[in-house]
């Protein structure tokens, strides 16, 4: 039975627009994007299909291209669709971090840290600048590593951190395996960026080490 068919509030738009976005199964939230199905299944069947063959919701927002297009009912059109939203969502958190005051508490940027970082494949080192009241001037993305690791380099941080007039910094990076626990290495680089920093009287306010969901403060553990 197709879509149309279904009583009108069972419909996944109509459902949305009624009971609101958070009523509907990610199957649902698929199928708003999916718009039409195949021979023999709804958009609904093949969200489930996804779903299913993906291994969940999350992996199927982060699959490559070439991964989620040889998937039925899912092409070069509809992968967009679904990078364009993924993309919406970090501009939208961009602003909200933006216009969420000073900065104090690691719990304040851990959502936005985890949905940045949490998906990479590689280790990735970031940096959030901040002016002297602690209000977020940028988000930017420093250094690029493989599995095990990223190079950070404290001169090019001090560039950096130069060039968008910073009085202060919280570091982060990720830990592709989902496991947040701060190496020796997260250590030592954390006081030697602390070190060059302190040079130009600019604070690191904390170093967030990103995992699956989790994230560990080195500031918590009194280690800044």
């Amino acid at each position: 039975m197709a879509i149309t068919e279904w009583p009108m509030a069972e419909r996944p738009r109509e459902k949305l627009l009624q009971q609101g976005a958070q009523s509907l199964s990610d199957a649902e939230l698929l199928a708003i994007f999916i718009r039409t199905g195949v021979r023999g299944k709804t958009a609904v069947d093949v969200g489930r299909d996804l779903i299913n063959e993906f291994g969940g919701l999350r992996k199927i927002l982060t699959a490559d291209k070439k991964s989620i297009c040889s998937a039925l009912g899912f092409g070069p059109a509809k992968y967009a669709l679904l990078q364009a939203a993924l993309e919406l969502g970090r501009r939208f958190l961009d602003e909200k971090l933006k216009r969420g005051g000073a900065l104090t508490n690691p719990k304040q940027v851990s959502e936005y840290l985890i949905h940045r970082l949490r998906d990479q494949q590689r280790e990735v080192f970031a940096i959030i600048y901040l002016d002297n009241r602690h209000q977020v001037i940028e988000y930017e993305e420093l250094f690029y590593g493989t599995l095990n690791g990223a190079t950070v380099h404290p001169r090019e941080v001090v560039k950096s951190v130069l060039l968008h007039n910073a009085a202060a910094v919280i570091i982060a990076h990720n830990h592709p395996s989902g496991i947040a626990e701060p190496s020796q290495s997260d250590t030592a680089i954390t006081l030697k960026l602390q070190e060059a920093l302190q040079l130009i009287d600019v604070k690191v306010l904390d170093h967030l080490v990103i995992g699956d969901g989790e994230f560990v403060s080195l500031s918590d553990r009194g280690l800044i």
